[in-house]
């Protein structure tokens, strides 16, 4: 199973990320890690509040939630999702929350664009270019649609009378 780390503002189009990974590596399992990074605050208060961790999972939209409780349905056996928070600027902070994740490639859609979803959000680029894992940019937008492919099977009782 592949680890798999993906950048998001927790918006529904960062969620076709699934789509354009399993059809990149259709033979892959995947745990997917969609993740957004805040930078620790100064402020004494903020730091020692955990209840501040909490409330950043409001930041997440049922829509959102629901979305990848429906692809979990559609690629059952391939894939595990979860949401996780980085805090902390640094690029050494970062590179142990990825190897605790045991990431093996961060992966970004090709027409990424950062949006902060509070004040104390910072763009992951800097770190995840930097982090030494591999970066994969997927174009999320052309994904083929899943073919429904028909049974043709016939039965060999059918295909012994047909050849009769």
């Amino acid at each position: 199973m592949k680890t798999v780390l993906v950048p998001t503002d927790f918006n529904l189009e960062s969620v076709q990320i699934i789509d354009a990974l399993i059809h990149d590596q259709p033979q892959e399992t995947f745990k997917i890690v969609f993740i957004h990074a805040f930078k620790i605050s100064d402020s004494m208060n903020d730091m020692l509040m955990l209840t501040r961790r909490s409330r950043d999972y409001e930041n997440i939209s049922d829509e959102f939630y629901q979305s990848l409780n429906n692809y979990k349905n559609i690629y059952q056996n391939r894939l595990n999702v979860g949401i996780e928070y980085f805090y902390g600027s640094t690029v050494a902070t970062f590179k142990n929350f990825i190897e605790n994740l045991e990431v093996d490639c961060i992966a970004y859609p090709k027409d990424y664009n950062f949006k902060p979803i509070n004040k104390l959000s910072i763009d992951p680029k800097y770190l995840t270019e930097r982090a030494g894992c591999k970066v994969l940019v997927l174009d999320t937008a052309n994904i083929p649609a899943q073919e429904n492919l028909i049974d043709t099977r016939i039965e060999e009782k059918q295909l012994h009378t047909a050849s009769a």
